[in-house]
Protein backbone atom coordinates (compact mmCIF):
# COMPACT_ATOMS: atom_id res chain seq x y z
CA UNK A 1 0.00 0.00 0.00
CA UNK A 2 1.17 3.50 -0.84
CA UNK A 3 0.72 5.94 1.94
CA UNK A 4 -1.28 8.87 0.37
CA UNK A 5 -0.99 12.41 1.46
CA UNK A 6 -3.00 15.50 2.16
CA UNK A 7 -1.73 19.22 2.89
CA UNK A 8 -3.99 21.46 4.52
CA UNK A 9 -4.31 24.85 5.87
CA UNK A 10 -2.61 25.83 2.34
CA UNK A 11 -4.25 29.79 1.77
CA UNK A 12 -1.35 31.37 -0.65
CA UNK A 13 -0.48 31.51 -4.55
CA UNK A 14 2.81 30.58 -4.35
CA UNK A 15 2.46 28.09 -2.06
CA UNK A 16 -0.52 26.34 -4.06
CA UNK A 17 1.63 26.41 -7.04
CA UNK A 18 4.40 25.10 -5.84
CA UNK A 19 2.46 22.23 -4.26
CA UNK A 20 0.83 21.25 -7.18
CA UNK A 21 3.57 21.79 -9.56
CA UNK A 22 6.01 19.36 -7.05
CA UNK A 23 7.20 16.45 -8.84
CA UNK A 24 5.51 14.21 -6.23
CA UNK A 25 2.75 16.55 -5.26
CA UNK A 26 -0.21 14.80 -2.41
CA UNK A 27 -3.88 13.99 -3.63
CA UNK A 28 -4.91 16.47 -1.72
CA UNK A 29 -4.96 19.77 -0.77
CA UNK A 30 -7.07 21.31 1.99
CA UNK A 31 -8.46 24.77 2.31
CA UNK A 32 -10.16 26.40 5.87
CA UNK A 33 -13.46 27.79 4.36
CA UNK A 34 -15.52 28.86 7.38
CA UNK A 35 -13.41 28.33 10.77
CA UNK A 36 -11.96 32.08 11.31
CA UNK A 37 -10.60 30.82 14.64
CA UNK A 38 -7.85 29.14 12.64
CA UNK A 39 -4.67 31.31 11.13
CA UNK A 40 -5.06 29.54 7.88
CA UNK A 41 -8.64 30.29 7.39
CA UNK A 42 -9.48 31.79 3.94
CA UNK A 43 -12.27 34.25 3.04
CA UNK A 44 -14.67 33.71 -0.16
CA UNK A 45 -13.24 36.72 -1.90
CA UNK A 46 -9.44 35.08 -1.71
CA UNK A 47 -10.53 31.60 -1.96
CA UNK A 48 -12.44 32.65 -5.30
CA UNK A 49 -9.19 33.54 -6.60
CA UNK A 50 -7.07 30.91 -4.86
CA UNK A 51 -9.02 28.19 -6.66
CA UNK A 52 -8.30 29.57 -9.78
CA UNK A 53 -4.96 27.84 -9.83
CA UNK A 54 -4.51 24.31 -11.46
CA UNK A 55 -5.04 21.63 -9.23
CA UNK A 56 -2.99 19.23 -11.95
CA UNK A 57 -3.09 16.09 -10.34
CA UNK A 58 -4.36 17.31 -6.42
CA UNK A 59 -7.74 17.13 -5.32
CA UNK A 60 -9.08 19.98 -3.23
CA UNK A 61 -10.55 19.60 -0.49
CA UNK A 62 -13.21 22.26 1.74
CA UNK A 63 -12.60 21.92 5.17
CA UNK A 64 -15.38 22.71 6.60
CA UNK A 65 -16.82 22.73 10.34
CA UNK A 66 -20.98 22.60 10.66
CA UNK A 67 -21.14 24.59 7.81
CA UNK A 68 -25.09 26.31 6.99
CA UNK A 69 -26.63 26.71 3.68
CA UNK A 70 -25.45 30.04 3.09
CA UNK A 71 -21.65 29.16 2.79
CA UNK A 72 -22.28 26.10 1.25
CA UNK A 73 -24.36 27.78 -1.38
CA UNK A 74 -21.72 30.19 -1.60
CA UNK A 75 -18.87 27.64 -2.24
CA UNK A 76 -20.66 25.46 -4.33
CA UNK A 77 -19.65 26.12 -7.71
CA UNK A 78 -16.11 26.10 -6.76
CA UNK A 79 -13.22 23.48 -7.69
CA UNK A 80 -13.72 21.18 -4.64
CA UNK A 81 -13.28 17.22 -5.09
CA UNK A 82 -14.36 16.78 -1.30
CA UNK A 83 -16.12 18.72 1.75
CA UNK A 84 -14.39 17.82 4.90
CA UNK A 85 -17.04 17.78 7.42
CA UNK A 86 -16.58 18.55 11.17
CA UNK A 87 -19.10 18.60 13.73
CA UNK A 88 -21.94 17.41 11.67
CA UNK A 89 -24.76 14.94 12.33
CA UNK A 90 -24.66 11.86 9.69
CA UNK A 91 -28.13 12.95 8.84
CA UNK A 92 -26.54 16.74 8.14
CA UNK A 93 -23.81 15.10 6.00
CA UNK A 94 -26.06 12.94 4.28
CA UNK A 95 -28.12 16.35 3.13
CA UNK A 96 -25.00 17.68 2.21
CA UNK A 97 -23.53 15.24 -0.03
CA UNK A 98 -26.75 14.59 -1.68
CA UNK A 99 -27.86 18.39 -2.44
CA UNK A 100 -23.87 19.27 -3.10
CA UNK A 101 -23.13 16.12 -5.31
CA UNK A 102 -19.70 16.27 -3.21
CA UNK A 103 -17.50 13.42 -2.00
CA UNK A 104 -17.38 13.30 1.84
CA UNK A 105 -14.27 13.16 4.51
CA UNK A 106 -16.16 12.75 7.90
CA UNK A 107 -13.21 14.08 10.75
CA UNK A 108 -13.93 12.25 14.14
CA UNK A 109 -12.14 13.93 16.41
CA UNK A 110 -10.68 11.58 19.11
CA UNK A 111 -9.32 11.50 22.46
CA UNK A 112 -10.54 7.90 23.72
CA UNK A 113 -11.69 4.62 22.29
CA UNK A 114 -15.12 5.76 22.22
CA UNK A 115 -14.95 8.52 20.10
CA UNK A 116 -12.81 6.27 17.49
CA UNK A 117 -16.06 4.16 17.65
CA UNK A 118 -18.26 6.80 16.11
CA UNK A 119 -17.12 5.68 12.42
CA UNK A 120 -19.90 3.46 12.56
CA UNK A 121 -22.05 6.23 12.72
CA UNK A 122 -21.25 7.19 9.29
CA UNK A 123 -20.74 3.87 7.49
CA UNK A 124 -22.85 4.74 4.58
CA UNK A 125 -22.42 8.26 3.96
CA UNK A 126 -18.79 8.52 4.08
CA UNK A 127 -15.84 8.43 1.51
CA UNK A 128 -13.15 8.44 3.28
CA UNK A 129 -12.80 8.59 7.39
CA UNK A 130 -10.65 11.16 9.34
CA UNK A 131 -9.04 10.85 12.88
CA UNK A 132 -8.35 14.16 14.19
CA UNK A 133 -7.72 15.20 17.40
CA UNK A 134 -9.68 17.69 19.14
CA UNK A 135 -7.49 20.60 18.82
CA UNK A 136 -8.65 21.93 15.95
CA UNK A 137 -6.83 25.60 15.05
CA UNK A 138 -4.21 24.23 17.85
CA UNK A 139 -1.66 21.38 17.22
CA UNK A 140 -2.89 18.64 19.58
CA UNK A 141 -2.17 14.96 20.01
CA UNK A 142 -4.51 11.78 20.02
CA UNK A 143 -3.03 8.30 20.30
CA UNK A 144 -2.72 7.00 17.10
CA UNK A 145 -2.68 3.37 18.04
CA UNK A 146 -5.88 3.77 19.15
CA UNK A 147 -7.14 2.95 14.98
CA UNK A 148 -4.78 0.77 14.36
CA UNK A 149 -7.11 -1.97 14.42
CA UNK A 150 -9.76 -0.48 12.23
CA UNK A 151 -10.61 -3.00 9.17
CA UNK A 152 -13.16 -0.32 7.07
CA UNK A 153 -14.13 -1.00 4.21
CA UNK A 154 -13.10 2.93 3.79
CA UNK A 155 -9.99 4.80 3.11
CA UNK A 156 -8.56 6.12 6.53
CA UNK A 157 -7.05 9.90 7.23
CA UNK A 158 -5.07 10.77 10.13
CA UNK A 159 -4.30 13.77 11.46
CA UNK A 160 -3.29 15.24 14.63
CA UNK A 161 -0.30 16.95 15.36
CA UNK A 162 2.28 14.83 13.08
CA UNK A 163 5.53 15.81 13.43
CA UNK A 164 7.73 16.05 9.74
CA UNK A 165 10.77 14.07 11.76
CA UNK A 166 8.05 11.27 12.65
CA UNK A 167 8.67 7.49 11.25
CA UNK A 168 6.09 7.99 8.45
CA UNK A 169 6.08 3.78 8.21
CA UNK A 170 4.11 3.57 11.63
CA UNK A 171 1.41 5.83 9.84
CA UNK A 172 1.62 3.29 6.85
CA UNK A 173 0.45 0.62 8.95
CA UNK A 174 -2.52 2.41 10.25
CA UNK A 175 -4.33 4.71 7.63
CA UNK A 176 -4.35 5.14 3.68
CA UNK A 177 -3.78 9.07 3.98
CA UNK A 178 -1.46 11.62 6.40
CA UNK A 179 -2.89 14.97 6.92
CA UNK A 180 -0.62 17.15 8.37
CA UNK A 181 -0.39 20.74 8.09
CA UNK A 182 1.31 22.69 11.25
CA UNK A 183 4.54 20.93 10.79
CA UNK A 184 4.77 22.05 7.10
CA UNK A 185 5.08 26.04 8.96
CA UNK A 186 7.48 27.93 10.09
CA UNK A 187 6.23 31.18 12.52
CA UNK A 188 2.96 30.38 11.47
CA UNK A 189 3.28 30.41 7.55
CA UNK A 190 3.55 27.21 4.96
CA UNK A 191 7.53 26.55 4.40
CA UNK A 192 8.39 25.58 1.18
CA UNK A 193 11.39 23.96 2.12
CA UNK A 194 9.69 21.78 4.81
CA UNK A 195 7.16 20.91 2.15
CA UNK A 196 9.41 19.47 -0.40
CA UNK A 197 10.96 17.23 2.31
CA UNK A 198 7.72 15.82 3.42
CA UNK A 199 6.61 15.23 -0.16
CA UNK A 200 9.89 13.73 -1.03
CA UNK A 201 9.82 11.45 2.36
CA UNK A 202 6.31 10.35 1.37
CA UNK A 203 7.73 9.24 -2.24
CA UNK A 204 10.63 7.68 -0.62
CA UNK A 205 8.29 5.68 2.07
CA UNK A 206 7.24 2.75 -0.64
CA UNK A 207 11.43 1.58 -0.88
CA UNK A 208 11.14 1.34 2.79
CA UNK A 209 10.49 -1.97 4.38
Amino acid sequence: MILKSKICGVCDSKTLIYITSHPHPPQFIGFIVNYPKSKRHIGLEKLNELLKIDKKKCLYVAVLVNPDHSILDQIKDLPFDYYQLYDCSPEKIKTIKEKYKKKIITAITVKNKDDVSKYEYYLNITDIYLFDSKGYEKSVSFDHKLIKDLNLNKEIMVAGNIKLSDNFVNYKKMADIIDISGALETDGLKDISKIDIFLNKIKNLKYET
